[in-house]
């Protein structure tokens, strides 16, 4: 063998070498960086799960469990708050011990977000993004109502401006099973409009953008009366108070508890809401200042023109206590409770 060829074996075998010394490196690296989810429990037993064994986890404390774990095998677990000491999520190597009491753990961490849905593992959650602008937003729906439960997004000098126009896709969301989520059918002469709740002059960034506020996930049954007066009214309002803070996180919905919804279903199928109403969560970075407020509407088929949405406005801990939603728990206790209980109509 001459010298040229024991050369290149040799640069080869340090290139193999190096590559699987790389590999490997790459392969702790990514598992350093698996979100994990730390259970204590009283007895001394740790429970760990990794990302690619659950869809979601949540800290549950006013109910009989302490954490729930939603398993990718469409199973959960629960841990009840006696037995649980705390809870820990991980991420890229750091473990974080958890002090809010009412946040989601998982996924669904971002401010703009409510508490999802407890019940059961009828409610799923639905997040639309493009890569250019992230999340567009994101929704909760819930199988058993066969409706929205909430549509949440947020507002800055990244994502308010721009001209894509109204792409009017109006389509079925193909993320959600085919024998849960409603349909063109569903709205058609049925009286009623397809209601946005993200709106598609919120999100002007792109075409893509733009069409994804088309799906029928994001709408609701709504008379025309309501969604092309009141309603967008107040939709101007939220886009001009984008513009007097850093950040407005935005959620809007519907009732849908059997108690909140008139007896006579869309089309005999989709649940026709008695309420739509705004969650409002603006942030201003030059004094790390929150301020939140709620609009509630009654949805009648009536035209309401120039109303003072100071009539309409309520506390967050109100429209909590209408709805039975948790609002903003991500943010940390002390703000959450300070903000949610207070009204200041100057800051709007």
């Amino acid at each position: 063998m001459n010298s040229n060829n024991q050369q290149r074996r040799k640069d080869m075998k340090k290139f193999i070498i190096l590559l699987a010394l790389m590999l490997s490196s790459m392969a702790a690296m990514a598992e350093e960086k698996v979100d994990t989810v730390i259970i204590t429990l009283q007895n001394g037993t740790v429970v760990r799960y990794t990302s690619d064994q659950f869809d979601r986890v949540q800290i549950i404390y006013s109910l009989k469990y302490g954490v729930k774990v939603y398993l990718k095998n469409g199973k959960s677990k629960d841990y009840l708050a006696s037995k649980v000491v705390v809870a820990q999520y991980q991420q890229g190597g750091e473990v974080v011990t958890d002090t809010n009491r009412n946040r989601n753990l998982y996924r669904a961490k971002l401010l703009e977000y409510p508490h999802l849905a407890a019940d059961s593992t009828m409610n799923q959650l639905v997040i639309k993004s493009t890569s250019d602008y992230g999340i567009t937003f994101s929704l909760e729906w819930s199988y058993a109502d066969k409706a929205n439960r909430w549509t949440c997004y947020q507002l800055h000098e990244g994502n308010k401006n721009g001209n894509a126009g109204r792409n009017d896709s109006f389509r079925e969301d193909p993320e959600i099973p085919a024998q849960y989520r409603s349909t063109l059918a569903d709205y058609k002469g049925s009286g009623f409009s397809r209601g946005h709740l993200c709106p598609s002059s919120d999100r002007q960034c792109s075409v893509e953008q733009n069409k994804q506020t088309f799906f029928l996930s994001n709408m609701q049954p709504q008379w025309q009366n309501h969604n092309g007066v009141l309603w967008a009214n107040f939709e101007d309002k939220v886009r001009a108070w984008a513009d007097i803070c850093d950040t407005l996180y935005v959620v809007k919905a519907a009732t849908i508890r059997s108690d909140q919804v008139y007896s006579e279903k869309c089309n005999g199928v989709l649940p026709v809401p008695k309420y739509f109403y705004m969650a409002l969560l603006q942030y201003d970075k030059s004094t790390n200042t929150y301020e939140a407020m709620a609009l509630w509407t009654v949805h009648e088929n009536k035209s309401i023109k120039g109303a003072n949405f100071k009539d309409y406005a309520i506390t967050i801990d109100e429209l909590e206590e209408r709805t039975g939603i948790d609002f903003f728990c991500n943010l940390p206790d002390d703000i959450e409770d300070m903000v949610e209980r207070n009204l200041n109509l100057n800051k709007w």
